[in-house]
């Protein structure tokens, strides 16, 4: 059984040897273990510190293209290279790599399919009370959102296995943590998590430049994928509401009318019929959104049966993968 370690990075030259000094060098169960760095337009020389290190692998894009486009540049690199279980982790050193073994371990033993680091975000010292509030908080919604419990939604430590990997796809170009397990519970994929431990921080977060950047950018991120996923789930519960809010106000109107006459309320028929309407609408709009829900869903599995192809068809030398001269045989177990 082969691993891939993916690292994306983005201007990670000073973290980046510490990270790899921390990696294990064999995994039980896994036969060969290779590292696969994955440069996103780095300027300070990311590429040339990993070929020093003798990783495997190197894969860089000619600009900086974000962290969702790096994850998945990493997993289509990976499956291309025989990968049957692929480890995603941070370049900064963020988590202890010892752990990768207990992220691997249960896809070894064929109890799931997508295990998560759980970094305990409500327990994090150096997690501001307001940050540990919203990690608990937006874990929460997409637990609710993927129909499984997930105490850390936004770890980025996580192994897949090769099926799971064909089945990802990743639209966001801000983050493809939140994203992916939304796609993966409406894919019914059997998740786990398992408590991982972190190290201090080396730098501060670049995905999170303040809070209000944080928020907008995760909220169209969790709305976009769950209308993706769910449509008819999200149309037809607010069409549900906005009818039970027309229903109330027009009894509300019918009351008023045999009780005091014909004056007045009028503004309550016209808001009644206008939720009506509105909520008619928002259930029609969930029906054909389901519609083209089933149609992506044929289009996506031809795009999942396109990937398997390449992957098991296209040589693992690409042209975007730089050459390591100082590249090392694969680890063994």
């Amino acid at each position: 059984m082969k691993c891939i370690i993916q690292i994306p990075c983005y201007n990670e030259a000073q973290t980046l040897r510490s990270t790899v000094a921390d990696l294990p060098t064999h995994l039980p169960g896994i036969d060969s273990l290779e590292l696969l760095v994955i440069d996103d337009g780095s300027t300070d020389g990311t590429s040339r510190v990993a070929h020093e290190l003798g990783i495997h692998h190197v894969v860089r894009h000619p600009h900086n293209l974000g962290l969702a486009r790096a994850f998945m540049t990493g997993l289509d690199h990976s499956l291309r290279l025989g990968a049957d279980i692929v480890v995603n982790t941070d370049a900064d050193n963020q988590y202890a790599g010892a752990d990768i073994a207990l992220l691997v371990a249960p896809i070894v033993a064929g109890q799931a399919e997508l295990v998560i680091g759980d970094r305990g975000v409500g327990q994090i010292q150096h997690f501001s009370p307001v940050k540990r509030l919203l990690q608990r908080l937006g874990s929460w919604v997409i637990s609710q959102a993927a129909g499984l419990p997930v105490p850390d939604a936004t770890s980025g430590f996580r192994a897949l296995t090769r099926e799971a990997a064909l089945h990802t796809l990743v639209l966001s170009s801000y983050s493809y943590t939140l994203e992916t397990l939304i796609q993966a519970g409406a894919q019914r994929r059997a998740i786990r998590s398992v408590p991982v431990r972190t190290n201090l921080p080396t730098r501060p977060s670049r995905l999170m430049n303040n809070l209000p950047h944080y928020l907008t950018n995760s909220t169209v991120t969790i709305v976009r994928a769950y209308t993706f996923y769910r449509p008819l789930r999200l149309f037809v519960t607010i069409g549900l509401l906005a009818l039970l809010a027309g229903t109330a106000i027009g009894v509300r109107f019918l009351v008023a009318f045999f009780s005091e006459g014909s004056a007045g309320h009028i503004q309550s028929l016209i808001l009644s019929a206008v939720l009506l309407i509105a909520g008619l609408q928002t259930l029609l709009i969930g029906v054909v959104a389901d519609l083209i829900g089933a149609n992506r869903k044929m289009v996506e599995e031809v795009l999942v049966r396109l990937r398997s192809f390449e992957a098991n068809r296209e040589p693992p030398g690409q042209p975007h993968e730089t050459p390591s001269p100082n590249r090392q045989d694969s680890h063994h177990a």
